[in-house]
């Protein structure tokens, strides 16, 4: 059977892809930015021409648009950025696709779904065995009908996120013992929590965990084939 097609736009190394892709699509991505370590077709070039040009060719469209005027880093910096949010969201509308916007906590997504990495058991054990959840929010809008996962577990396991830039810690945590403030675990660590192997740093502290569009794209695939989405 068929893979159905699905067009990532923004795509970066292709955390969202790679998820899609375990869901049952053939992914493409487009970015503005060389992405070698993306793993699946690419194409280099602004993602919203390329969706004007391609878009008809595709059964589905997800976009992650650049977070950063919504990121509580830039804010505090008083950092400007391009907000490409409603630009994206008018194309996507007008190309008649089922869609998918993924952005940050912040972004004024319309009716937007949080997906946590807790609810999809991404954890790992740190260096010294102590285990580790993974705190990542991110929001999802959509023109099709989309299902939680459960929601956050805070069950008393520690936190830790994957951050860029300054906020990164040294691979020991003797620097931050008890694990609090934003705690960053090794590298080997957080690909671990999010369940990926073939980024770099900064790649990895910007992407979205595979697990989220897995289950975002078992839905859509179910509702694009007329069949129920696998548990």
């Amino acid at each position: 059977m068929k893979r159905p097609r699905l067009l990532d736009l923004f795509c970066c190394a292709g955390g969202a892809g790679k998820g899609y892709h375990r869901a049952g699509f053939d992914v493409v991505g487009v970015d503005i930015a060389p992405q070698p370590n993306y793993p699946f077709e690419f194409h280099q070039g602004d993602a919203l021409e390329y969706l004007a040009e391609h878009g008809h060719e595709f059964d589905v469209i997800h976009a992650s648009p650049p977070c950063q005027a919504y990121s509580i880093s830039a804010n505090a910096h008083d950092v400007q950025h391009p907000d490409l949010l409603e630009p994206t969201r008018t194309a996507l509308v007008a190309s008649g696709k089922p869609y998918v916007i993924e952005n940050v906590e912040g972004a004024p997504l319309r009716q937007a779904l949080t997906l946590c990495g807790t609810e999809f058991g991404l954890r790992a054990r740190d260096v010294d065995g102590h285990p580790l959840a993974l705190k990542r929010h991110r929001l999802f809008e959509s023109n099709d009908w989309l299902m939680g996962a459960g929601g956050c577990i805070h069950d008393g396991t520690t936190w830790a996120g994957v951050y860029g830039g300054s906020r990164h810690r040294k691979p020991e945590h003797r620097d931050n013992p008890d694990r609090r403030g934003g705690y960053v675990p090794a590298r080997s660590v957080r690909a671990e929590l999010l369940d990926i192997d073939w980024m770099n740093d900064h790649e990895m502290a910007q992407s979205i965990p595979p697990a989220y569009t897995e289950h975002i794209g078992r839905q859509l695939l179910a509702h694009i084939t007329g069949q129920e989405a696998a548990a």
